[in-house]
């Protein structure tokens, strides 16, 4: 006996109270959606969890009708009903589709902004840092491993790569790198002068130029400029490939993308920066020898007279050590985030930006640490 039964169409909805079974028939398309949601409202909530599915009167089926299915139903229990039932294939995948769709849960509505949250945030970034520190010792640790198995074959060094990617990152950047540490030699002149004159101590202005730019500003001042102008490049370029799918067809040719791109941007990197670092060292001291010359008397001649006979030249080796270090560290974080690229431009922004911004990072958080290596050691 039927206990409720309507018909809209071709589009009915029987519910047997003996059997407890809903039997769908007719067309549930969406010509009939008007007609079918206040039908499906009002039987919902007749449906028992016993109550058995039949599908045998089901003469059409589109998305919008699949979609009611699974609000009268349960996205749950219609991916359940319809394996045992007799079903066209069209609309056994079309109610799959739909029951899977809707079936994936969604995050609750947010409901303020709370101390827990605090929480979260800062675990999510401590997370991501600390995946972030292990996939760069895992890249470090495969570009040694490429190094150690590549230096030993000459035929297989790309010296013409090498040398392209030495111009860029080396000779390109020599006029702004002489530029800058020039003006902040100059800079850091003006201040010696203003503070030591207090004290009757402006000759020592020349020890403090000295100290400063070959242990310090000299090789710092050139790895900030080589990893906000040379990492991004490196991360744009390879993301680029990445994302035209480029590097991929240099594995379906049997080459190592590690052996063709990282190592001579590598190797190029960790010439370039020394001689970045010797240029910069000589341009700042040539701008402190000027602010010298032009305000505190101190002649050129006896600049470089108290320059090489007061300072010891450990303080350049020193300086000049920490160069390949800082040229190793910013090549790879470079060329890490260009392969992190997914394949989109928007990703390809994103790494570039993470590229400069670790590099910058790494070269402060490293350049502190043997700041207080060398001061333990008296160095």
């Amino acid at each position: 006996m039927l206990s409720e039964m309507d018909i809209y169409d071709d589009a009915r909805l029987e519910l047997h109270d003996g059997g407890n079974t809903l039997y769908i028939g007719g067309a549930w398309t969406l010509s009939h959606y008007r007609t079918l949601v206040p039908r499906v409202a009002g039987l919902r909530g007749q449906i028992r969890p016993g109550t058995k599915i039949g599908f045998s009167s089901l003469t059409a089926l589109d998305t919008a009708g699949a979609r009611l299915l699974c609000e009268l139903i349960g996205a749950g229990k219609l991916k359940d009903a319809i394996t045992n039932v007799t079903l066209t294939p069209e609309q056994r995948m079309l109610l799959e589709t739909v029951a899977s769709a809707l079936a994936v849960p969604v995050d609750p509505p947010h409901r303020g902004y709370r101390f827990g949250d605090v929480l979260v945030r800062i675990g999510e970034a401590m997370s991501a840092f600390w995946k972030h520190m292990l996939g760069l010792l895992s890249f470090i640790g495969l570009t040694l491993e490429k190094l150690a198995h590549t230096v030993w074959r000459p035929r297989r060094w790309r010296v013409t790569a090498t040398i392209a990617q030495l111009e860029r990152i080396g000779f390109d950047a020599v006029p702004i790198v002489a530029l800058l540490t020039f003006l902040v030699g100059a800079v850091v002149a003006f201040l010696g002068a203003t503070v030591l004159a207090e004290f009757g101590a402006t000759i020592y202005t020349v020890d403090l130029i000295a100290y400063s730019f070959l242990r310090e500003f000299g090789v710092f001042l050139a790895a900030i400029l080589v990893a906000g102008r040379t990492s991004s490049a490196f991360a744009a370029q390879i993301g680029s490939m990445r994302a035209n799918e480029e590097i991929d067809a240099i594995r379906v040719l049997g080459l190592d993308p590690v052996e063709w791109l990282v190592l001579p941007r590598v190797l190029a990197m960790m010439l370039a920066l020394p001689i970045l670092t010797f240029i910069a060292i000589i341009c700042g001291v040539t701008g402190g020898m000027a602010v010298c010359a032009l305000h505190l008397d101190i002649s050129p001649g006896m600049f470089l007279s108290l320059f090489s006979n007061g300072i010891d030249p450990q303080h350049f080796f020193v300086g000049i050590g920490k160069a390949p270090v800082f040229a190793f560290l910013i090549a790879s974080i470079g060329c890490l985030e260009g392969f992190r690229v997914s394949g989109s431009a928007q990703s390809v922004g994103e790494h570039t930006t993470s590229a400069v911004v670790q590099s910058i990072f790494t070269v402060i958080v490293v350049d502190a640490i043997a700041a207080l290596f060398c001061m333990e050691m008296g160095w």
